[in-house]
């Protein structure tokens, strides 16, 4: 039996005209399910808001897409070729400085949030943040609205500090959910030992991510992915470890955003040339290429949705159903 996939973080253009369609490249023989951004530093709650009605909408009236509230969803489609969705932020600007609207979100499918991105905000500081202070009062009280709201804390682009902070207080699990290991490859949007062993602990999982900068000197490959896995896995246990694409949709899409706030980008994403990532379709060889290096059948279910999933199914229960 094909093992579940789930890709924890993955973009499409953050519009709402584009083509949600785009995800059916994710098909494969066994279940999936993928978390959507819908939002980062730049957006409004009503950015949001937009984006959510728009994605909500398309995928309910797909044959091949459906809205997933809670694990269960997931089982009761299992077998039945189709794409599980929900929907993730990667920072906490949207909520613009309301705690109701963890819950707000939590009920509209947003299962995963992380507090800042790439630098310092109201929660705490950033990946390329020079100065490193951690998570602030109002970061820790977002941390423990979304532990109540059946959100996840996801120290993805977050600091050190701050995402050893997340760690910390949070009364659930942590993830890093794209993210790759900095003892692997020196990348300041990678993370240390010491934040993967911190976010192991809360009963948490690394999501290794596809994203070509992150794997190496642009090398979004199997081989690369794997190198970071397996390091992840000895560190910290095969149960801890995950997977995510990060993928863009929309390559020029991206660029626009780098041109549009280059102030949330910095030489570590230019310096190796244009960004290139793992699509899909390579993404969906993972398991066989794990196989082939002599992974057992279940460290490869693991890994590829198997321990995401424990966590949702942890996390995910006191969120209100979405209605999908």
């Amino acid at each position: 039996m094909t093992p579940l996939l789930w890709d924890q973080h993955t973009c499409l253009p953050l519009q709402v005209d584009a083509d949600v369609s785009m995800l059916t490249r994710f098909q494969n023989p066994g279940d999936v399910f993928v978390s959507v951004n819908v939002g980062y530093a730049p957006h409004s709650r009503d950015d949001v808001d937009k984006l959510l009605a728009y994605d909500r909408a398309k995928i309910s009236a797909s044959d091949v897409m459906y809205l997933v509230s809670n694990v269960a969803d997931i089982a009761s489609q299992s077998g039945a070729g189709r794409i599980g969705v929900a929907f993730d932020l990667e920072d906490s600007g949207p909520l613009d400085m309301d705690l109701d609207n963890v819950h707000r979100f939590a009920e509209l499918g947003v299962r995963t949030m992380l507090p800042t991105y790439n630098h310092a905000n109201a929660t705490g500081c950033g990946s390329l943040d020079v100065e490193d202070t951690g998570l602030t009062a109002w970061g820790r009280a977002i941390t423990a609205e979304m532990n109540s709201a059946g959100m996840v804390p996801d120290g993805s682009h977050c600091s050190v500090r701050t995402g050893l902070d997340l760690c910390e207080i949070s009364s659930k699990p942590v993830v890093y959910s794209h993210s790759c290991m900095r003892s692997v490859w020196d990348h300041p949007r990678n993370i240390t030992d010491d934040q993967a062993i911190a976010c192991a602990g809360t009963g948490g999982v690394i999501g290794i991510t596809g994203v070509g900068i992150f794997l190496g000197p642009n090398t979004p490959t199997l081989d690369a992915m794997t190198q970071h896995i397996e390091y992840a896995a000895n560190l910290v246990g095969v149960e801890h470890v995950g997977v995510s694409t990060d993928f863009s949709f929309d390559y020029e899409d991206f660029l626009a955003e780098v041109a549009t706030n280059p102030q949330l980008f910095d030489e570590n994403y230019t310096r190796w040339g244009p960004i290139q990532w793992m699509p899909p379709e390579t993404f969906l060889r993972l398991g066989q290429h794990l196989k082939a290096r002599g992974w057992g059948d279940h460290d490869v279910a693991a890994v590829l949705g198997g321990n995401f999933r424990r966590v949702a199914a942890q996390s995910w229960s006191t969120a209100t159903p979405t209605g999908a």
